[in-house]
């Protein structure tokens, strides 16, 4: 009788062993993969960050091109005019009246004409290109110097004669002599302010007006250099 109880208990107790091995190992298995998720949530944390330092945008300090501002500090200036050159003229012009081709009468007309050049550098036309930075020195390459107007003061400007010849033959024509008196004042005036230099001045003085400029600016060492008109500006 205590043989066949004795048999009994360990039945029960090989009977209940697996399912004691088989909870200890789902235990096993379920702390293992619970530390092993613990360890990948961490390293997966620490990865993503370096993934997202990697693709962060940042933004690098601005940078500003001085040659872009002294451009547009200078060219708001415009046309500079450095230079004027006037000039008092006495332009005589003439036209016959004409039969068969033989002149029969003439008409001459004598203007004095005050007529002013102006003379300067367009700063319009200065490019960022024309200005460069060595050593802390600004060097600056001005535009040809140019003829910018051509003018006639007609309030000071008069006809000094008319005359249409013997018995008033010649063809009565004052406006159209007149007019081609102020156009030949102004090519008169345009070639002599030519031959004075007037175009080498406007150079002179833009270069120093320029360097003023910059300099007071707060730019120190500044070197504004000059250019040769373009051909065929002055004939």
């Amino acid at each position: 009788m205590r043989e066949q109880l004795q048999k009994s208990r360990l039945s029960r107790i090989i009977y209940k062993l697996p399912k004691n091995i088989i909870l200890i190992t789902t235990a096993s298995v379920a702390l293992l993969a619970m530390t092993s998720g613990i360890g990948i949530m961490f390293t997966g944390a620490r990865f993503f960050d370096k993934v997202q330092g990697m693709f962060s945008i940042s933004e690098t300090a601005p940078e500003v091109d001085v040659r872009s501002l002294i451009v547009s500090q200078i060219s708001g200036a415009s046309e500079l005019t450095t230079a004027v050159f006037t000039m008092e003229a006495v332009v005589p012009t003439r036209q016959d009246r004409l039969i068969a081709g033989y002149p029969v009468g003439s008409t001459q007309l004598l203007y004095i004409a005050y007529g002013e050049v102006r003379a300067g550098v367009d700063l319009g036309e200065l490019k960022v290109e024309d200005v460069n930075i060595v050593n802390d020195t600004i060097q600056l390459q001005l535009p040809p110097p140019k003829l910018l107007d051509s003018k006639i003061d007609v309030s000071r400007s008069q006809v000094y004669d008319y005359d249409r010849g013997f018995l008033g033959l010649g063809p009565d024509v004052a406006p159209q002599l007149q007019m081609l008196a102020q156009q030949e004042t102004l090519k008169k005036i345009e070639a002599t302010a030519c031959r004075e230099d007037l175009l080498q001045q406007a150079n002179e003085r833009a270069q120093l007006v320029v360097s003023q400029l910059l300099t007071t600016s707060g730019y120190q060492a500044v070197e504004v250099k000059t250019q040769p008109p373009a051909t065929g500006v002055c004939l």
